[in-house]
């Protein structure tokens, strides 16, 4: 097998097509080589919410929905999502989790999800904290369904970023 024209040296970072990381000289989609760069703990936190109605707040503060622990499935359901995202997002890199924590709190209008992930790896875990939020969301409309069809998983988004070259980003 020939070497691609267009790849980078093992770890160098160069960008390809358009200045874009994962994409080659000919703009095929590649995974970017971190092999050099170093190892450090990163963290990531990532929000978002599901939108629900009136009804489905009284069942999470009250006896709870039909289908049974909604915000329980929910935070196992988001770990397992952090921990399978490079299952689901082509390029993304299969990384040591160390930690992955989800909390989900019942506002008046919605049900609030913040997820944190942790790894001491050579890329970051903004991704796998967005999928821990995504899944933990899409559960929880799963979770309370058969009383509010009309849920809505929104503003999901990283909020804070720690570790590696960047060091520390938080949404201002």
């Amino acid at each position: 097998m020939t070497q691609d024209p267009g790849a980078t040296t093992a770890g160098s970072g160069t960008p390809g097509a358009g200045g874009l990381t994962h994409v080659d000289e000919a703009g095929a989609a590649r995974m970017v080589d971190v092999s050099a760069k170093d190892t450090t703990v990163r963290r990531a936190v990532a929000s978002g919410k599901v939108l629900v109605s009136a009804e489905v707040v009284a069942a999470l503060r009250g006896d709870g929905v039909p289908k049974g622990d909604a915000l329980g499935v929910a935070r196992i359901a988001g770990i397992m999502g952090a921990k399978r995202t490079p299952d689901l997002v082509p390029l993304c890199h299969p990384i040591a989790i160390t930690g992955a924590k989800v909390d989900l709190e019942v506002a008046d209008d919605a049900v609030l999800i913040q997820a944190q992930v942790k790894t001491t790896d050579r890329t970051g875990v903004e991704m796998e904290a967005l999928t821990a939020v995504a899944v933990a969301g899409l559960a929880v409309i799963d979770m309370v369904k058969a009383l509010d069809p009309a849920a809505v998983l929104t503003d999901v988004r990283v909020e804070l970023k720690e570790g590696g070259k960047t060091g520390h980003w938080e949404r201002p």
